[in-house]
């Protein structure tokens, strides 16, 4: 009767304990998407999931998560800040992407040095600095293949004054960048200061290469669907 009763209580451990993660990742991911309802929910699913396997892998839990939609035109607002711990908005703007992406629409992705395009995926942010575009921030790419030579062709946060909603509406699309999630001067510096020191930026795209080989969308075990555009992934 000992043995069926401690048989019966470590399998509730386990299953509680197994459980856990999910649930609460579930409970972000719903909260996230209410505090921004003009986002994709897919794409907030899958940063959720970026960044809770990130942490399954050994890294340290962050306070902010950033996520980027690429399949929106630069004309749109497609970052998104969120503080995890009170699950709220803090930045919905504009932002670049390298000039070798596209125009209005980002449609060619590249981890190689002088593609100066846009990269895909998990980074990991590092320390902030006073560099050629102002205040900056280095970032970490995590995902080898798609964004791990971030660091080496200085793809980095950065104000430019060529993201601006009134360019948007007289030249049909912002500046681009040379491959630099670029974004207004105005709020550069705050939004810096609130993703620095280790906080992770999801740059999503629905490209079928990096969807079905990033081991951070995938760390589960099931490959996510397929998305019904492709892309040309370097």
């Amino acid at each position: 009767m000992a043995r069926d009763r401690f048989g019966i209580l470590i399998t509730a451990l386990l299953l509680t304990s197994t459980s856990v993660p999910a649930a609460y990742a579930d409970s972000l991911e719903a909260a996230l998407i209410k505090a921004a309802p003009h986002a994709n929910a897919k794409v907030i699913g899958l940063a959720v999931r970026a960044s809770q396997c990130s942490i399954a892998q050994g890294k340290a839990p962050v306070q902010r998560l950033a996520v980027i939609d690429y399949s929106l035109p630069s004309t749109e607002q497609r970052l998104w800040v969120f503080d995890l711990k009170k699950r709220k908005l803090l930045f919905h703007e504009l932002v670049a992407h390298g000039r070798n992406s596209g125009e209005n629409m980002a449609v060619k992705f590249s981890n190689q040095n002088e593609s100066f395009a846009t990269s895909l995926g998990l980074y990991r942010t590092q320390s902030s600095y006073v560099g050629q575009n102002g205040y900056s921030l280095r970032m970490e790419g995590l995902e080898p293949g798609f964004n791990d030579n971030a660091f080496d062709r200085a793809i980095v946060i950065h104000g430019a004054p060529y993201v601006s909603p009134v360019l948007a509406r007289a030249n049909g699309r912002i500046g681009r960048s040379l491959g630099c999630p670029a974004v207004r001067p105005a709020i550069a510096h705050k939004l810096i200061d609130s993703m620095k020191g280790g906080q992770l930026l999801f740059s999503y795209y629905p490209d079928q290469r990096w969807l079905k080989s990033s081991s951070y969308i995938n760390c589960g075990g099931a490959t996510v669907a397929s998305a019904p555009r492709l892309t040309n992934s370097q």
